[in-house]
């Protein structure tokens, strides 16, 4: 299976940007949908993001869509999430998954991971 690991948290302030990186090592990465999650907090897991494997389909929670966008470099095995305006709301700590199946109809929100990073904490400050 793949290697996860998310770089580029931080702190951040209230209205700016981030851009979080996620390497994946393995098999090849094209054969993957790929989401990023979130957890604040005390609070459970929340789906932000994902692409999916070849069409480049994309879908976003409602939090942070028109703020969030989600790309993939598969060549240099590389997800990405552009994050904007971003909010207190946003603070939590940042996941990358993948997983090697396809999205039959749906979001790929709905896609059961099984390959989890570690996370990298992200912090907007007012």
């Amino acid at each position: 299976q793949l290697q996860v690991v998310e770089s580029g948290g931080g702190l951040v302030q209230l209205g700016g940007s981030l851009t979080l990186s996620c390497r994946l090592s393995g098999p090849t990465l094209e054969g993957y949908t790929l989401g990023w999650f979130r957890q604040a907090p005390g609070k459970g897991r929340e789906g932000i993001s994902c692409i999916s494997r070849s069409d480049g389909i994309t879908d976003y929670a409602e939090s942070v869509k028109g703020r969030f966008t989600i790309s993939r470099e598969n060549a240099k095995n590389m997800v990405y999430l552009q994050m904007n305006t971003l909010k207190t709301e946003d603070t939590a700590v940042y996941f990358c998954a993948a997983q090697p199946g396809v999205v039959v109809g749906g979001s790929c929100l709905d896609l059961q991971y099984n390959i989890w990073g570690r996370g990298t904490q992200v912090t907007v400050s007012s």
